[in-house]
């Protein structure tokens, strides 16, 4: 399954802008740019929450926000900004960062601070 999708103009939602996103099961690409164009990919095993927000526009003209909190050292924050169909896409997005985690064997961990109590009992 693939979805791609442009950025849209938050006025009656139509597509003049110069970004595209293309979402495929294992990567979530962004290309942006009219004379210079600037590709932009994040696998989605690095994707660790996907976040909806629809401000009360953009729930007029059925569009949707979508933030992607990711692992990726160069973009640790990834947002399709006013898209269609981006609840369907935000599930797209969750359900398939869980199947790349599990095929690819990754787990995410938090850094809860736990790590100075355990070099001084190994100590």
């Amino acid at each position: 399954m693939e979805f791609k999708e442009k950025k849209r103009w938050l006025f009656l939602g139509l597509p003049w802008t110069f970004t595209t996103y293309i979402i495929k099961e294992d990567v979530l690409t962004i290309i942006t740019g009219f004379l210079n164009k600037v590709e932009n990919d994040c696998y989605m095993y690095k994707i660790q929450d996907v976040q909806l927000k629809t401000s009360l526009f953009e729930r007029i003209f059925g569009l949707g926000t979508i933030v992607c909190f990711t692992g990726d050292t160069t973009n640790p924050t990834i947002t399709l900004t006013h898209i269609k169909m981006s609840r369907e896409i935000k599930d797209f997005i969750f359900e398939a960062s869980e199947k790349a985690r599990l095929k690819r064997r990754t787990i995410n961990t938090l850094d809860i601070g736990a790590g100075d109590d355990v070099e001084d009992i190994l100590a």
